[in-house]
């Protein structure tokens, strides 16, 4: 397990051992997703098969795990966008100073989900986008809430996206995601790859991930599949 999430999983398993959190905190996780009105502008459905979305959020593994069970994603995988190639790995990430953010490229179907359904799914149920270069007990810019556009159209529609969104006041605060054109992203260590698959029962996991993956169920019941596309059969 990454360092950086050693000591809060040990502080975690602590408290969930001695009933001290629990129920609670979870119950917060699962309320801090909301319902809310798709984009008005969206791309157009087109007949290729795969197209790549590339998004930040906080910790990649639980925006992997909402991702892999989305109806008509053919691939999720944690990585890294945002900064250079020398630096794309965790040690280097996690000091905050390397310009990348911790990344999910999705490859989907737009016969089978829209760009724009993707959003709203990120929007929603995957990380809270008013929190500023954090989520949750994740803190600096390598949390970010960050939107990587692969063409010009998807830059569009998420722009167009976030101004619909701030203008109908869905979220308490102001969305602070930005969006990064022409970033590269570059894949993550092989250890952190379906993580939340694997291991469902680590308190991190259990308490700031699979509250996201049963919102998407709830809240996405037509998008939602059981069994996630996972990176140890697609490949990265």
């Amino acid at each position: 397990m990454p360092r950086s999430r050693i000591l809060p999983a040990l502080a975690l398993a602590a408290a969930l051992a001695a009933g001290i959190v629990g129920l609670r905190i979870s119950s917060s996780s699962a309320e801090s997703a909301r319902a809310i009105a798709p984009p008005a502008v969206d791309e157009p459905a087109g007949q290729a098969q795969n197209e790549v979305a590339v998004v930040a959020g906080g910790c990649f593994w639980g925006v992997q795990g909402v991702f892999q069970h989305v109806d008509g994603v053919t691939s999720a995988v944690s990585g890294y966008a945002g900064g250079a190639k020398e630096t794309a790995e965790y040690d280097k990430v996690g000091s905050g100073r390397t310009g990348h953010a911790e990344s999910v490229r999705i490859t989907y179907d737009p016969r089978k989900v829209s760009y724009g359904r993707l959003l709203q799914i990120y929007f929603s149920v995957a990380h809270d986008p008013t929190e500023l270069n954090r989520q949750g007990p994740d803190v600096g810019t390598q949390y970010r809430s960050t939107i990587f556009p692969t063409s010009e159209a998807q830059a569009k529609v998420a722009k167009a996206y976030i101004d619909q969104l701030d203008q109908a006041h869905a979220f308490g605060a102001k969305i602070v995601t930005t969006i990064e054109p022409g970033r590269t992203f570059y894949p993550a260590e092989a250890y952190h790859q379906d993580y939340l698959t694997l291991h469902p029962n680590q308190p991190y996991i259990a308490i700031n991930d699979l509250p996201k993956v049963a919102n998407l169920k709830r809240l996405f019941a037509d998008s939602y599949r059981a069994d996630p596309v996972l990176v140890g059969k697609t490949g990265m």
